[in-house]
């Protein structure tokens, strides 16, 4: 990784990106158009397994908040192997997240969080700060905990 703030910070943080993971269905990982970029849904994982249960019923809020962390280092592997430098984001724009919830479950802003603080700290306030959406639902595909999918801005080549 090189030395900027960005990268730094999630060597700090004893972050590796990993890898563009290779879509399970019909659709592509990401689509830039203009100065936009938007990310397909990434699931949650675990050791490299799909991160699986239901909010409310047998996983908790931290254990869900921690799911969210862990889609905000997919999310940003992702970024980095569609611009190949994480310093083209100037702008976090949006994120939406699924959280597979009961239907008396009500914490899925908390979950989110996880996301949300995690890019907000490697990209710093200016530009990881996002508007979102966080939703509970009642399945996600493979069973996954949490879905999270991102809109970001970046620099014109």
């Amino acid at each position: 990784m090189n030395a900027t703030p960005i990268y730094s910070k999630l060597q700090t943080l004893g972050i590796e990106l990993p890898p563009l993971a290779v879509p399970v269905a019909a659709y592509v990982p990401f689509v830039r158009t203009g100065n936009l970029i938007f990310l397909s849904g990434h699931l949650a994982k675990k050791d490299g397994k799909v991160w699986t249960g239901q909010l409310g019923r047998d996983v908790d809020t931290a254990t869900g908040k921690a799911a969210a962390r862990a889609i905000a280092i997919d999310l940003m592997g992702t970024l980095h192997a569609a611009l190949g430098d994480l310093n083209k984001v100037t702008r976090i724009v949006k994120l939406m997240s699924l959280v597979n919830s009961t239907g008396d479950f009500t914490e899925q802003h908390l979950v989110t969080n996880g996301c949300s603080e995690l890019l907000a700290e490697v990209f710093g306030p200016a530009i990881g700060a996002h508007a979102r959406s966080a939703f509970g639902v009642a399945q996600n595909p493979m069973g996954a905990c949490v879905e999270i999918d991102l809109i970001a801005e970046v620099a014109a080549d």
